[in-house]
C-alpha cells in the first residue's frame, strides 16, 4: 500500500510533501461539544503532570476541544511547569474555568434568541464563550509557545480557516497577519456545529490580507465575508496543522459515534440531519484508521487516545481501572453545548486523564511514572 493511502490528511498545492517533519512535538484537540472539552482538560491535566505539555510546540484543536484549548492557551503564562506541574495548579488554572462552563447549557438558548432577536446564533454562543471563560481577550493574548491553532472550515472555499496569534488564513483566500479577533469568535466558529449552530460569519477589510499570500481566491467576496462552520466538517481531529510540521503528533479524540436508530425520522429536515451524521460517521472512521496505519508505518510517531478507546488494549500493567461498560456509557454523552452534571464531569475529566496516561507511556514515553489516583475526587 503506498503512503498517499495511508496519510490521515491530504496535502494541497502550496505544500511540500516530500520535506522532512520538525521534529517537535504537535497536539491534536479534537471536537465532540461539551464531552469533548472536559475529556481534553483530563488529557492536559496529565501531560503537564507528566512533564510532556511543557516541551509541545503546537496545539490544533476544532470544536470543543478549542474550547479548551482556548482557556489552556490564555493561561498559559500563569502555570508553573516545574518538574512536571503541580495538579491543583492546573486544576484551579484550567480545569475549573472549564467545569464551569460545562455547568451552563447555552447552544438551545442561543438558538432560539438567534431566530427571535436580533444577531445570529452563532453571535449568541460568542457571546456565552465571553462571558463564562474568555471576557475580552484576543489572539494576542496567546502565548508565541506552543502555538496554539483553532481550526475553522471555510464554506466558501471548502477549505480550512486557521485562528492563531501570528495569523488567520484559509490558504486559497489569504492570510492576515497579528489578527485581533476576539478569542470568543475563534472559538464560536470552530464550534459551529452545523446545521443549528453554523455558520459564524467574519466581516473583514479585504486590505487587511497580505497581498499575493492566497493561492486563488484572494479576492471579493471571500477577503471581505468569510462564513465558516465547525472546524470538523474539515478535520475533525484538528490533524492538518499538526501533522505536516511534526515529527511526533499526540491525538487526543473526544469525539462520538452515531448511534443506531431503529425508526429514523423520514420528514426532509431530520432524515436529512440522520443522513449527514452517518457520513461523518464514516469520515471520522476513515480518518481514525488512517492516523493508526500511518503510526503503524513508521510515518510519525506519538500516540493517539481516544474516548471510545478500550484501555486494556494499552496493555498497561499498572493503569488506573476504567472498566469499558463505564467508559462507554461516557462516550455516549451527547454532543452538545448543554449542562453536565457534577458527577458525569468528574468521570469524563478522569477517563481522559486515564487513557492518555495509558496511551503515552505505552507508546510516547514509556519511562514516566505511573499516577496514583485520578485526579477528581
Amino acid at each position: 500500500m503506498s503512503q498517499e493511502n495511508i496519510l490521515p490528511v491530504e496535502f494541497i498545492q502550496t505544500d511540500q510533501p516530500d520535506q522532512e517533519p520538525d521534529s517537535g512535538i504537535g497536539l491534536c484537540l479534537s471536537g465532540g461539544g461539551y464531552r469533548a472539552m472536559l475529556f481534553h482538560a483530563g488529557s492536559l491535566l496529565r501531560l503537564y503532570e507528566a512533564g510532556v505539555l511543557e516541551n509541545v510546540d503546537r496545539i490544533s484543536s476544532v470544536s470543543g476541544g478549542s474550547i479548551t484549548s482556548a482557556v489552556l492557551a490564555l493561561n498559559w503564562s500563569a502555570l508553573s511547569f516545574s518538574s512536571g506541574g503541580a495538579r491543583m495548579e492546573f486544576i484551579g488554572k484550567v480545569v475549573d474555568p472549564i467545569r464551569n462552563m460545562a455547568r451552563h447549557t447555552i447552544d438551545a438558548s442561543s438558538i432560539i434568541e438567534g431566530l427571535i432577536l436580533p444577531g445570529t446564533i452563532s453571535d449568541k454562543i460568542a457571546s456565552d464563550y465571553e462571558k463564562h471563560l474568555y471576557s475580552a481577550a484576543t489572539l494576542q493574548d496567546f502565548p508565541d509557545k506552543p502555538r496554539f491553532v483553532i481550526n475553522a472550515t471555510n464554506v466558501q472555499s471548502a477549505a480550512l480557516w486557521r485562528f492563531s496569534k501570528p495569523y488567520m488564513r484559509d490558504w486559497r483566500v489569504g492570510m492576515v497577519k497579528n489578527p485581533k479577533v476576539k478569542v470568543a469568535v475563534a472559538v464560536a466558529a470552530s464550534s459551529a456545529f452545523p446545521p443549528v449552530l453554523s455558520p459564524a460569519t467574519l466581516e473583514l477589510d479585504a486590505g487587511d490580507f497580505t497581498p499575493g499570500s492566497g493561492f486563488d481566491l484572494q479576492q471579493e467576496p471571500y477577503t471581505t465575508r468569510v462564513v465558516l462552520s465547525d472546524g470538523g466538517v474539515y478535520d475533525n481531529l484538528g490533524l492538518e496543522t499538526v501533522w505536516k510540521r511534526y515529527k511526533t503528533v499526540l491525538v487526543s479524540d473526544g469525539g462520538g459515534k452515531t448511534q443506531p436508530e431503529e425508526e429514523p425520522k423520514k420528514d426532509w429536515a431530520r432524515h436529512s440531519y440522520r443522513i449527514l451524521n452517518v457520513i461523518d460517521n464514516q469520515v471520522r472512521s476513515l480518518r481514525y484508521r488512517q492516523l493508526i496505519s500511518a503510526y503503524r508505518a513508521g510515518l510519525r510517531g506519538g500516540a493517539y487516545w481516544g474516548i471510545r478507546t478500550n484501555i486494556a488494549d494499552y496493555a498497561v500493567g499498572d493503569a488506573l481501572p476504567c472498566p469499558q461498560e463505564w467508559t462507554d456509557e461516557l462516550a455516549a454523552t451527547p454532543t452538545r453545548l448543554k449542562r453536565v452534571p457534577e458527577d458525569r464531569q468528574r468521570d469524563l475529566i478522569n477517563w481522559g486523564y486515564a487513557v492518555c496516561d495509558a496511551a503515552v507511556r505505552k507508546y510516547y514515553d514509556p519511562s514516566l511514572a505511573a499516577p496514583v489516583d485520578f485526579p477528581i475526587a
